[in-house]
């Protein structure tokens, strides 16, 4: 392909890798004036038109993921030349190494730099996920490390993930079978391995796998086959990173598990998800981001003398030819009297086979129904095994947050139900522990409560107004004890009678389980006050006392110099009071004073007549200038003064 010009714009310069199914070349965008990477597949696809019709749509998917961990996607198209049609990529060019060049310089990684780096990757898979595509290939050799430092690198290489929507593409293809697992045999999925379907999760568990692999230095697992390594996915836990090198911390012990579960629903659900944890777990170390050392390219005459490993995979990988400038295999800049050596990337079954026994070659499809046959064996009877003989111990949980401790049961293979419990030294949202207790041995699968604290009871919110049963009720579900006081309960204007008028401590304050919330109640509305009717008349007053809805009676007759007779001297309950709201009876006393008439100028007789009219008595004083018999010129008490009844007036008179 060297020297050709792909859909008149595209011009291929020289060779950087090579695969089973593609080949990455160098070239040039001959109208931009830029260099690209061209990622160039067999033409067998380009032969099938529905494959190039999905090829396009993945593409077109994968050019819409713009991030800086993204190998943006330029271009996609089909070139004819002659009989021959070759299917294309155009992307990015990095120039840098992969995670591989990286792992197999330094060997395993520290925390730190793992961490940063494994950020990177979940940062593009999240944009991925968010877009509703799912990578399926996560690998070292898809994981570019460019040698620029992008915004928040610190100086460092910028991280970036290759190879989107590929393999879905591939699986389209005319020419791979339906039953062909598709990835990297090293870092599929159980999922992926036993029905090839891949989800976020799927990804998810890749990326844990990668984290194992750059904190140990080795894949999780390996195998003389490839088939070995298909079959511990689906039936063996990722170790803990820590049995191979005792300076991981627990809590990425803990991280690898959760993303690694080989139950699907156990693992966090995207690459969002997994980024928050890994956060979080950096935040708990005290961790903080380095710099990624940016790798060059490795020197590709010592790549021709590397060999194919062991572990062969056991399936074809549609993007084995790392993307975007980064040659793994050796392939001199040109092409040029090089033979491309893969690595770890997938194979050709033939090719695989032809490698490991040279001397025998098997029709493909043979060898495909071989693999497929010995994989579901190995799988059902590994299962059973596992489903009999698997035990599990209940870790200790105690001082999670929830989502911590679910993640590390579910990773024990353990299931967990929830269930939250006041406490009064636990904090809120922080786990109590569990039932079974921590170190119990169950059967893997096997059912665990996980205790959740509440925090420490807080006195309930209660609003005035609310029922003293529902009040009680809710105070005592906040496990406090609920007490009347009626010494402070009050009347309310609006507040009906018995109801709740307030609680003390006040509504949010924490208390320890058990103590004591005092509620007051309403009396209702405070009683009206008896009405003053003093000085009206009898009938008046019990008018004005039957509108304020007392029931007025007559009490008795009371002398009183300031009360006119017939009028109110005073009630009982005097006026002003409030009475018993049970006993609204008012006794009301009227007045019985009698008014001294006016006698001046009246005879003697006249006179006593009158007062003995009034019911008062008359007494006539001798002397005064002349003999008694004649008129009145002087009285006492005067006329208009008010009088007890059978009180004597005193007479003067005229002779």
């Amino acid at each position: 392909m060297v020297g050709a010009l792909l859909d008149r714009r595209y011009e291929v310069q020289s060779l950087l890798a090579r695969g089973g199914m593609s080949a990455v070349y160098r070239g040039i965008d001959t109208r931009l004036d830029r260099p690209v990477a061209i990622k160039v597949m067999d033409q067998q696809y380009a032969a099938d038109r529905s494959w190039t019709e999905r090829f396009e749509q993945e593409a077109r998917a994968a050019a819409k993921l713009h991030h800086p961990n993204v190998v943006a996607v330029h271009d996609q198209g089909v070139d004819h030349a002659g009989d021959n049609a070759h299917a294309f990529l155009v992307m990015e060019l990095v120039d840098g190494g992969t995670l591989r060049d990286l792992l197999e310089h330094r060997g395993k990684l520290d925390p730190a730099l793992a961490i940063s780096i494994t950020e990177q990757v979940l940062s593009a898979l999240t944009v991925a996920h968010q877009a509703d595509l799912v990578h399926r290939d996560i690998k070292p050799e898809n994981v570019l490390i460019g040698r620029a430092g992008g915004p928040g690198q610190q100086g460092g290489g910028i991280v970036k993930v290759a190879d989107f929507g590929l393999v879905r593409a591939l699986a389209s293809a005319g020419t791979t079978s339906s039953s062909v697992i598709l990835g990297t045999v090293a870092y599929l999925s159980p999922e992926q391995v036993e029905t090839g379907v891949a989800t976020t999760r799927s990804d998810v568990y890749s990326v844990g796998l990668l984290l194992y692999e750059m904190l140990t230095g080795s894949p999780a697992f390996s195998g003389d086959t490839a088939l070995s390594v298909a079959y511990q996915h689906v039936n063996a836990d990722v170790p803990a990173p820590s049995a191979s090198n005792p300076q991981v911390p627990a809590a990425l012990d803990g991280l690898v598990r959760m993303a690694t579960s080989r139950r699907v629903q156990d693992r966090p659900a995207d690459a969002t998800a997994l980024l928050a944890e890994l956060r979080r777990v950096r935040d708990t170390l005290g961790l903080a981001p380095v710099p990624v050392p940016a790798m060059p390219p490795p020197d590709a005459e010592a790549d021709e003398d590397r060999t194919v490993p062991a572990m062969a995979p056991v399936t074809p990988m549609p993007n084995s030819a790392p993307a975007n400038g980064m040659p793994h295999n050796g392939t001199p800049p040109h092409g040029a009297g090089a033979k491309p050596v893969n690595r770890t990337q997938m194979l050709d079954p033939d090719e695989v086979f032809d490698q490991q026994r040279p001397r025998r070659r098997m029709p493909r499809f043979a060898l495909i129904a071989a693999a497929l046959l010995a994989i579901a064996g190995l799988v059902a009877g590994g299962m059973w095994v596992y489903d009999v003989a698997s035990k599990v111990t209940v870790p200790d949980v105690e001082g999670m947050p929830l989502e911590r401790a679910k993640q590390v049961l579910t990773a024990a293979e353990l299931t967990p139900t929830v269930v939250e419990e006041r406490h009064n030294t636990v904090g809120k949202n922080t786990a109590i522990g569990t039932h079974p207790a921590a170190g119990t041995e169950l059967s893997a699968g096997g059912d665990v409560t996980l205790v959740m604290s509440l925090g420490k009871p807080t006195v309930p919110d209660i609003e005035p107004g609310t029922s003293r049963d529902d009040a009680v009720a809710a105070i005592e579900k906040a496990q406090l004890t609920a007490k009347h006081d009626p010494s402070i309960d009050e009347y309310h204007d609006s507040i009906p009678e018995g109801a709740v008028l307030g609680v003390a401590p006040s509504p949010g304050t924490p208390l320890k389980i058990g103590e004591t919330v005092t509620y007051a109640l309403s009396q209702g509305p405070p009683p009206t006050p008896v009405p003053n009717v003093a000085g009206k008349s009898r009938d008046d007053a019990f008018n004005i006392l039957r509108e304020a809805g007392f029931e007025p009676y007559e009490a008795g007759e009371e002398f009183s110099r300031d009360v006119a007779a017939g009028h109110v001297v005073r009630t009982d309950p005097e006026a002003g009071t409030t009475p018993d709201s049970e006993d609204l009876r008012i006794g009301v006393y009227v007045s019985n004073a009698v008014e001294v008439p006016s006698l001046n100028f009246k005879t003697v007789d006249d006179a006593q007549q009158i007062l003995a009219d009034a019911g008062l008595t008359a007494e006539i004083v001798q002397g005064g200038g002349g003999p008694v018999g004649s008129r009145v010129f002087r009285q006492q008490p005067s006329a208009g003064e008010r009088v007890a009844a059978g009180s004597t007036v005193r007479l003067w008179a005229f002779p």
